[in-house]
């Protein structure tokens, strides 16, 4: 009934299963060696066409250098920052009180609310937009870190509220029913129950909004403009040259791009896992 653990196999069946393990191993890792290799090149070795072999000479410290030197990365560095930050927060905040109310309150139209935040991440965003960039246009914040925020954190808040939802409504109601006979508001049950049961799951969903919101391309390039304004991966892109493009330089770039959700992952490791696995083993 239940599958047969790989350790109790016959030796063949291990064996193919290491080489299968590897096999994807290296297919997974070889466009991020790839990167590595082309930031850690000369342009001349790209001129010359060595992509796959050892560089002739190691430029990765140069590269970086060049990257900051003839563009405003860190500008870019600092937009994302604050764009993902704001935004994690905002939809930390209001996909809690959103989950707690569809979880744990009874009121009219509970069903066809939470159906909605349900439905609205089945929409696909790119046919948004057209009116989304005419909304921001007509609220005057085009071209600014805020039009990323607004509409990164009403884009997340509905699976974060739907990935909240779930844990929320485990919770027993003889917490809640208990504290409420000991004279404790809404609010404190939210912040001194709720919020620290809940915390493992708000751990992981941080780390997947940021992950989503910092590689974010396609919005920023529909609402912003300006370099200004741009985040990370917009400024990238600026990178390509009009008959040059610096892969070396591009790649380097994106390295750097990728190093914050790595570090957050790393840091928030143990969190995340006990997030997206809690209530899986029922006692």
């Amino acid at each position: 009934m239940y599958p047969q653990p790989i350790e109790d196999s016959t030796p063949a069946r291990r064996l193919g299963y290491r080489a299968a393990l590897y096999t994807a191993m290296v297919l997974w890792m070889t466009p991020l060696i790839a990167i590595f290799m082309t930031a850690a090149r000369s342009q001349g070795d790209l001129l010359a066409g060595n992509y796959w072999g050892w560089p002739t000479q190691f430029a990765l410290v140069d590269n970086f250098r060049e990257v900051f030197a003839t563009s405003p990365m860190a500008g870019f560095f600092v937009n994302s920052v604050i764009v993902t930050v704001v935004t994690v927060v905002l939809v930390l905040v209001l996909s809690t009180m959103a989950a707690v109310g569809l979880a744990k309150y009874r009121f009219p139209g509970r069903t066809a609310l939470f159906a909605m935040f349900i439905a609205g991440n089945f929409v696909p965003y790119q046919i948004l937009m057209i009116p989304v960039r005419d909304l921001v246009v007509h609220l005057g914040l085009y071209n600014s870190v805020w039009a990323l925020i607004l509409f990164h954190t009403a884009f997340q808040v509905g699976f974060a509220t739907l990935f909240l939802r779930n844990f929320i409504a485990g919770l027993p109601e003889e917490l809640f029913e208990a504290a409420r006979i000991e004279g404790a508001s809404e609010f404190q049950i939210l912040r001194l129950i709720i919020i620290p049961l809940v915390r493992p799951a708000l751990a992981g969903l941080a780390v997947l909004v940021f992950t989503f919101v910092w590689n974010d391309y396609f919005w920023a390039l529909v609402l912003v403009q300006s370099d200004a304004a741009k985040p990370l991966t917009l400024g990238l892109a600026g990178l390509k040259g009009e008959w040059l493009t610096a892969w070396n330089l591009i790649s380097a770039g994106a390295l750097f791009a990728a190093l914050p959700p790595v570090v957050l992952f790393f840091f928030m490791q143990k969190h995340f896992v006990a997030g997206l696995t809690a209530g899986a083993v029922r006692g």
